[in-house]
């Protein structure tokens, strides 16, 4: 199991401060960031750095993919039953699942899986609630929507009238 590198054994504060500054210098300048943290006191080779900063733009860049994907789903989902909330739980089941499939041991940075088969059962339960949740509206929507229909027949509204009420009050488009 390989050992830690130096830019993890680094104290907070300055470990957060390489991050942001690789962040801003869009991971480059690693000569640059070598003779910085030898003049805060730090022996870490640029190659050392550049072998973190290319893990951490790769996380980076899987974040980011997540946050958009999450946006579009936003963005291109209307609530109607909750699909959206459906979608978030699928895009945060895969990505649950990536990191599983991508485990790898590691005594330094163990994963809790326990904290992951939390995670997996909270989704499970959230996902039967949206999905009872969904059946109770459209059950009381169909509910509404025949009542609507029998006192419009009863007011006296014609057929056509009658139906095109009906798909209103059901979201079908005419």
């Amino acid at each position: 199991m390989p050992s830690p590198s130096g830019v993890e054994k680094l104290p907070k504060e300055i470990k957060e401060w390489l991050d942001i500054t690789l962040v801003d210098s869009n991971f480059s300048g690693y000569k640059q960031l070598e003779e910085e943290l030898r003049e805060r006191g730090f022996q870490i080779s640029k190659s050392a750095i550049h072998r973190y900063g290319q893990n951490f733009e790769k996380r980076l860049s899987v974040v980011k993919m997540a946050t958009e994907q999450a946006k579009a789903i936003v963005e291109n989902t209307s609530d109607d039953e909750g699909a959206m909330s459906e979608a978030l739980m699928r895009l945060v089941q895969e990505k649950i699942f990536t990191v599983l499939m991508d485990f790898e041991p590691d005594s330094e940075k163990p994963i809790k899986l326990d904290s992951l088969a939390k995670a997996v059962a909270e989704l499970g339960r959230a996902s039967v609630t949206q999905k009872k949740y969904a059946a109770e509206v459209r059950k009381k929507t169909e509910e509404t929507a025949a009542s609507v229909v029998q006192t419009a027949r009863k007011g006296g509204l014609s057929d056509e009238t009658v139906e095109q009420i009906k798909r209103q009050i059901l979201g079908i488009a005419s």
